[in-house]
């Protein structure tokens, strides 16, 4: 499955709203989404790491086999992308409490030259201009959708208008969705992003699942029920890696002849919606570690029961 993933590797502290801080804690959109992604297939990722990051994270990655490291960099002498949150009471909000940007301030790194035929791209959250630079190095891709945020709307508008035009699909926040558009409903917000030339957003609503708006269509699909909710972190990138792992299969098995098609993104939504709801049952990527694909058509089954109207 030749889908590749771009991204961040990071070492995140966690603190939740009964107290529980968890420290040092792998993370990373990169980590998540490989690690989801991994159960459709092989997945490879590039991103750059520092020669601080505890070799437990790297055996955490080796966990999942169908990850493919061979895009990522250690660097020696330079810092691990860091990150501490704290979330509020609901757990669909939280507060940053610092942010180190290490790697992420030196030269973005290389894709090697056995990873550019990819034909599935996933353009996880960083600066818009370096996901142009990212896009650039895959000639032979058939999908590319990326994943922006309230920062890079701010500061580097244009970069992201360009990246938008170059790319099949956008992921982003309701409230981003509206941010960039200056629409305060989500569906012509998301209209208004599908004018620069994508052919769909995904616009995220954290425990209100999301909004998927397409050229052909609109459709909106709940979250998963979760009865705990532990630690929220990397639930989008987690999305995002059962969305795009799926579309990947299913498209290099000869069953979707279109991938970026109304039909086959709004069931692999379903898939990323699964794939989240394990997520945010533990820290980090320990619920995933430990996850079969027995637990995971189970709660699919279960989910598309839950979702159907007779």
């Amino acid at each position: 499955m030749s889908l590749i993933v771009t991204g961040t590797i990071g070492i995140d502290t966690i603190h939740t709203p009964s107290g529980e801080v968890r420290k040092d804690v792998l993370g990373g959109s990169a980590a998540y989404f490989a690690a989801a992604a991994s159960f459709y297939g092989t997945v490879r990722m590039v991103a750059a790491v520092g020669d601080d990051l505890p070799s437990s994270h790297m055996q955490t990655l080796g966990m999942f086999p169908r990850i493919d490291t061979g895009g990522l960099e250690v660097r020696k002498g330079s810092k691990t992308f860091r990150w501490g949150g704290k979330y509020a009471e609901n757990m669909d909000q939280r507060d940053t409490l610092f942010t180190e940007l290490g790697v992420l301030i030196e030269e973005p790194p290389a894709v090697p030259p056995e990873f550019k035929d990819s034909a599935f791209i996933f353009l996880a959250n960083t600066a818009p201009a370096v996901q142009l630079q990212m896009l650039e190095q895959f000639p032979r891709r058939v999908m590319a959708v990326a994943d922006t945020m309230d920062l890079w709307i701010n500061t580097a508008r244009s970069d992201l208008e360009a990246l938008i035009r170059r790319v099949d699909g956008l992921v982003l926040n309701y409230d981003e969705a509206e941010m960039f558009s200056g629409k305060r409903n989500t569906i012509r917000a998301a209209k208004k992003i599908l004018e620069l030339g994508p052919k769909f957003v995904v616009v995220k609503k954290g425990e209100h699942g999301c909004l998927f708006i397409h050229r052909d269509g609109i459709a909106a699909m709940p979250a998963y029920p979760a009865e705990e909710v532990v630690d929220p972190t990397g639930a989008g990138d987690t999305f995002a890696g059962g969305m795009m792992g799926h579309i990947a299969r299913v498209s290099e098995r000869g069953l979707a002849e279109v991938p970026t098609s109304f039909d086959v993104v709004r069931r692999a939504l379903a898939h990323g919606t699964v794939m989240a709801s394990f997520t945010i049952e533990s820290f980090s990527l320990d619920r995933l570690a430990t996850l079969t694909q027995e637990q995971i058509d189970r709660r699919f089954d279960e989910f598309v029961d839950l979702t159907s109207v007779s």
